[in-house]
């Protein structure tokens, strides 16, 4: 995670790198080099976690990181602008690989550990994501643009290595007779695992649709400053880091209470600190509330997909978790456009708390629909019930 989210920030200048010069074309290109993953990757995870049940959830892992150094070399080697929105698609297609290690993990740890299991990838990759983007700048100015996409391709050659040599599957079931279809029947007959596809959207929509007005938000709070772009990343960092900090512990929570309790405190919370922006004056009150929201936030993916976790089969491990990444993805794809269209006609406040009560709803809706299944009750005649008593007499007396 910290190779792939250290390219992320510098992006736009590679892309003006290439020979994009107008901004507004730099700003066009820009938008569609970042989502050229996600439009490839909603299409392409659920067939990939349906592989992985047939043939092995490790062998998918190791094609989802390989895949993504092959994808960085081929970004690294872009001649132009046209060519990096093709390679960066050709990695959302060969990817996959947070999904990939959510069914391997998953489907190789005991339920009554997998809340906790799930929850400490999250704080993985949150502390990849944290980091990643700092790391990215310093080699960026080290390095220069294009060189850091081979760096960042021989770390997830290396990582392919590390898991190849020291990663075992231990539940090795195949389910070899599945279409992919039945994966996706599965779900969708399934009234609680379609609320947790559809909270898991509007969940990650919600939360990415105020990354890219963060920076705007914070000038208007400090005004012009020539360290503006450090206050701004400083700031957005605090809530990765609580959330590196709360992840396994939202996880722990999932494996002993009621995940739909957990989600509702998450995005109940996480709703309160978006809103809570609105209200401040200052950047600095703003630490508080984004290390609130971090706390929050970092319950809300996890719990969502251990409640998937624990709601599916083995054998339909991989198949289904893809299809719950390819959802989240399409949230974060979502967020981001949705977000500037609507912030055009109202403003950026009115986005924090627009997202904040859509989060809050969410927990309500979680709370009410992500209900464990009623335990089947045995109807007992009066008859059977005089017998079944004149029997445990005759025990006693025995």
């Amino acid at each position: 995670m910290i190779g792939m989210s250290m390219v992320i920030p510098f992006l736009p200048l590679f892309v003006k790198d290439l020979g994009v010069t107008e901004l507004t074309e730099v700003k066009r290109w820009s938008g569609l080099v970042v989502s050229g993953v996600f439009i490839t990757a909603v299409i392409a995870t659920p067939v990939w976690g349906w592989l992985g049940d047939r043939v092995g959830k490790k062998k998918m892992v190791l094609r989802a990181i390989f895949g993504l150094a092959v994808s960085q070399l081929l970004i690294g080697f872009s001649q132009d602008v046209g060519q990096l929105f093709v390679f960066r698609m050709v990695q959302g297609a060969l990817s996959g690989f947070i999904a990939a290690a959510l069914a391997l993990v998953s489907s190789n740890t005991p339920k009554e550990k997998s809340g906790y299991a799930i929850g400490f990838l999250a704080s993985s990759t949150a502390a990849g994501n944290l980091l990643g983007p700092f790391i990215g700048g310093l080699m960026a100015d080290a390095f220069g643009y294009r060189n850091v996409f081979f760096i960042t391709s021989a770390m997830c050659a290396v990582s392919g290595i590390l898991v190849w040599a020291y990663v075992k599957e231990m539940n090795t079931s195949r389910n070899k007779e599945a279409a992919i279809w039945d994966n996706y029947r599965f779900v969708f007959q399934n009234i609680r695992l379609k609320y947790a596809l559809l909270l898991l959207v509007v969940s990650a929509a919600a939360i990415s649709m105020i990354q890219p007005l963060f920076a705007l938000f914070i000038e208007g709070r400090v005004g012009e400053t020539a360290y503006l772009a450090t206050i701004t990343g400083s700031i957005f960092g605090v809530v990765g880091l609580f959330q590196v900090i709360s992840s396994s512990f939202w996880g722990k929570l999932n494996d002993r209470r009621d995940i739909r309790r957990n989600l509702l405190w998450a995005l109940i919370g996480a709703g309160a600190g978006y809103a809570l922006h609105v209200v401040t004056t200052g950047v600095w009150e703003l630490v508080p509330i984004r290390a609130l929201l971090g706390l929050c936030i970092g319950g809300v993916l996890p719990s969502l997909f251990s409640f998937i976790n624990k709601s599916i089969p083995n054998e339909k491990k991989g198949g289904v978790m893809g299809i719950a990444s390819s959802f989240t993805m399409l949230g974060n794809l979502l967020g981001p456009i949705s977000s500037g269209f609507i912030a055009s006609v109202t403003s950026i406040d009115f986005m924090f708390i627009l997202s904040g009560i859509i989060l809050a709803a969410s927990g309500v809706l979680a709370y009410f629909k992500l209900k464990d299944k009623p335990r089947d009750r045995v109807k007992v005649s009066e008859k059977d019930k005089s017998t079944i008593t004149e029997e445990i007499a005759a025990g006693a007396m025995d």
